[in-house]
């Protein structure tokens, strides 16, 4: 007979490592108390300690990803300022052109 994988939910996961964290009890003692094997827990915890400065770096991201909002639409005008001048200078250049046809003719 197989042994069917079960699968834990991040809140489950979360709640067992804090406990874990806390050291309150042993994590033989909470792999009794949750049925989860001790190497398991331990993984847990560990990548809640790995990954917790990370919550923080998130957040400095986020702030400074709103400067580069800013600076996105900043470059949005250059870009339509510069579609501007160029289609002015075509139009310019095309007349330019069209003076000198007809200066050429007569």
């Amino acid at each position: 007979m197989s042994v069917k994988r079960r699968r834990f939910t991040s809140q489950f996961k979360a709640k067992v490592a804090m406990e874990a964290l806390k050291g309150q009890r042993t994590i033989g003692e909470l792999a009794g108390v949750y049925q989860v094997h001790p190497s398991q827990i331990a993984a847990w915890k560990k990548r809640l300690v790995d990954f917790s400065a990370k919550t923080f770096d998130d957040a400095s991201a986020a702030a400074s990803n709103r400067g580069g909002r800013r600076s996105i639409a900043s470059l949005y005008g250059q870009i339509g300022q510069l579609q501007l001048e160029i289609s002015w200078l075509k139009s310019k250049l095309e007349l330019d052109d069209k003076s000198k046809m007809a200066g050429g003719k007569v």
